[in-house]
């Protein structure tokens, strides 16, 4: 480890893009198997869709909670070996750890309740992977290649959850429970090898007990006490255009959890599927809608820009989402479900590698932990919301009602969508820059006189 010759992120633009797909990879392996899999495994074993919404929510509530995490990423770090490296190389480490608890729960079916405690678990140290991931991105990803990063991010994290619910499922049915989260857990530990090998900045220690020491650049950028942290975070988040994104990140992942919390439900209990019928066709999907976001996804944002297709995007979700309700009649008819699932993993895809790709761009890189991972609360309050909403609206409308309301709430986002002014919020975040710096020079010329 002490010869580790390999430049740094700052240094290598592949290197940036292969770290960030594996740490991507490894952030959907938890999701795969915890928000698709073992849902529609429980669909599968007569499990009421309230049982099955609730075992998701508990596992989408430490999303909810990341901003707690982010400040304490923001304020403390060892330098040293980089300002996020040390909570990124801790993310997997937790995550292998309670895979590997999670696979002793006995007879998970009728201990839902223990169930949904290792759930939770696993899906906290899986948010704190994302914070600190998410934190370094911004940090070291410069604006001219976010698109790109994030395509080749969201199809790696894509790819990572249907591998992880195609082999997941897999092994569940050929083998039993334990196994299946148990293999889980030997691909994180894998994957938790790249950042281990692979220094933020040159001169930066590898591992504790090698040489090395923190950059300027580093040193620079961190803030030492959470007053400055939350003093800064108010002033980039309460700006006109964060608020806004805000709000559209909160109905955008509302709306996609709502979906995808539903599919497996409707796939299974109302059109007679297995839950490994229904798991390779989800990950099937998920795999073509990954690998297109890291083929074209950056690169049509890139070249049209992140607003337009933005709203081309949603108008096709739109299409596809009420098209595929008036083709009620055809819904046993597993071409249509299969092209459906196919269709809206691309632009599931799509949207999000341009949402995430504003969310960069809107961050004060001061507070980047902190910021970008309050914007991702949000969107996890909404995938919360979103998986909520389903108990309600099945118990009162018919499937095709049920369906309908992701097309509500796309005509939402839609409507939202035409307020945000992107270069507006980058002008307001450099003026906050040059505010903080010139505050600075005063208080060091003042201390000389």
């Amino acid at each position: 480890m002490t010869t580790n010759t390999l430049p740094s992120l700052s240094e290598n633009t592949f290197l940036r893009y292969f770290n960030f797909v594996a740490l991507y990879f490894a952030q959907g392996v938890p999701e795969g198997m915890l928000l698709f899999g073992i849902p529609a495994w429980m669909a599968m074993n007569g499990k009421t869709p309230g049982e099955i919404a609730s075992f998701v929510i508990a596992c989408g509530l430490p999303w909810s909670f990341k901003f707690i995490v982010a400040p304490m990423m923001d304020r403390f770090t060892f330098l040293k070996m980089g300002r996020k490296r040390p909570w990124v190389i801790l993310g997997p480490l937790g995550l292998m750890t309670t895979f590997i608890i999670m696979s002793f729960v006995d007879d998970p079916l009728n201990n839902l309740n223990t169930l949904m405690l290792a759930g939770f678990i696993v899906s906290f140290f899986g948010a704190f992977q994302d914070v600190a991931t998410d934190g370094m991105a911004v940090d070291m990803i410069p604006v001219e290649e976010q698109a790109k990063a994030n395509g080749l991010m969201w199809g790696a994290k894509i790819i990572g959850t249907s591998f992880s619910l195609a082999v997941g499922s897999w092994l569940l049915h050929l083998y039993d429970f334990s196994t299946s989260i148990l293999m889980l857990s030997v691909l994180v530990c894998l994957i938790m090898m790249v950042p281990i090998c692979i220094r933020e900045r040159p001169g930066e220690k590898l591992l504790p007990w090698t040489k090395g020491e923190a950059s300027s650049e580093s040193e620079k950028m961190q803030l030492t006490n959470f007053k400055d942290i939350f003093k800064s975070l108010y002033k980039a988040f309460t700006l006109r255009n964060s608020l806004l994104f805000a709000l559209i990140i909160f109905i955008t992942q509302a709306a996609f959890n709502y979906i995808d919390t539903l599919l497996p439900i409707f796939t299974v209990q109302h059109l007679g599927w297995t839950d490994e019928i229904y798991s390779n066709f989800y990950a099937t999907s998920s795999l073509i809608g990954g690998i297109s976001g890291m083929l074209i996804g950056g690169f049509l944002i890139d070249k049209f820009g992140k607003i337009r297709m933005l709203n081309i995007y949603l108008i096709l979700l739109l299409t596809l989402s009420t098209g595929f309700v008036f083709l009620n009649s055809q819904w046993h008819n597993r071409l249509l479900i299969s092209g459906f699932m196919i269709v809206y993993q691309i632009l599931y895809v799509f949207c999000n590698i341009g949402i995430f790709a504003i969310a960069m761009q809107c961050c004060w890189k001061k507070v980047s932990a902190s910021q970008f991972t309050l914007f991702m609360t949000i969107s996890n309050i909404g995938r919360l919301v979103g998986a909520a909403l389903i108990v309600p609206i099945k118990a009162s409308f018919s499937w095709e009602y049920t369906v309908l309301t992701f097309s509500i709430l796309i005509i939402l986002m839609l409507i939202a969508l035409q307020f945000l002014n992107i270069n507006k919020q980058v002008k307001s975040v450099i003026e906050l820059e040059n505010n903080e710096d010139k505050n600075q020079g005063m208080m060091v010329t003042l201390a000389e006189i």
